[in-house]
């Protein structure tokens, strides 16, 4: 008798409650890394995008690095240029997204500091130790609300993309490790997770 692979099963997921684990953090993750991939793409949409999301705290880094807000800024602009550039070399898996953007971010400011002959104004270690923004009670409320759709728009994807997509993003694995785990092509596994997160996007954003 044949079996069929259990994620191949197209079936509409059952409504049942998110894991715990399905946090804010988790749901900043996916999108970062639906941005940078669609930035890998060459999508200047989503460059905006993942500079509206992450430019207050890069900018936080190179300035604790640089010292004065001038230089920061000039080395921000570096910055995104860089995430432009290399945003295809990001690998679901391997680092979080925000570890990876504060990397770029250390390392063009670091470099900047060298080629200007100056010393970092903060001790290097420091310049991941940034303090996010205090938020008011409506932001909370709204944020409370972004991931409860999230967890609802999850439970929406078929058993193959939502399992694919929980592996990638809470587990950590690699597209290359799921796919292997699974016994599936890697292609296919790279089609799950892309059409889960265009129908998490599209779920999340609608009014």
């Amino acid at each position: 008798m044949k079996h069929n692979h259990p994620l191949s099963d197209r079936r509409p997921a059952d409504k049942g409650p998110v894991p715990d684990m399905m946090t804010d953090a988790l749901e900043e993750r996916i999108r970062l890394c639906d941005m940078l991939e669609r930035v890998a793409a060459e999508d200047r949409d989503a460059l905006g995008e993942l500079y509206r999301m992450t430019s207050a705290r890069l900018f936080g880094i190179c300035l604790r690095i640089c010292g004065d807000r001038s230089s920061a800024e000039d080395v921000l602009h570096d910055v995104y240029a860089i995430i432009w550039k290399r945003a295809g070399a990001f690998q679901v898996g391997s680092i979080y997204p925000v570890a990876w953007l504060a990397t770029i971010a250390r390392n063009r400011s670091i470099d900047w500091v060298r080629s200007h002959g100056r010393r970092p104004m903060r001790p290097i270690e420091e310049a991941f130790a940034i303090a996010d923004d205090t938020q008011d009670q409506a932001v909370t409320a709204e944020r409370a609300e972004t991931v409860q759709r999230l967890y609802d728009c999850l439970n929406e994807l078929t058993h193959a993309q939502r399992d694919a997509i929980r592996t990638a993003f809470v587990d950590g694995m690699t597209y290359a490790e799921i796919a292997d785990a699974r016994g599936v092509p890697l292609g296919t596994m790279k089609s799950w997770v892309r059409r889960g997160l265009l129908q998490l996007r599209g779920c999340v954003g609608d009014d």
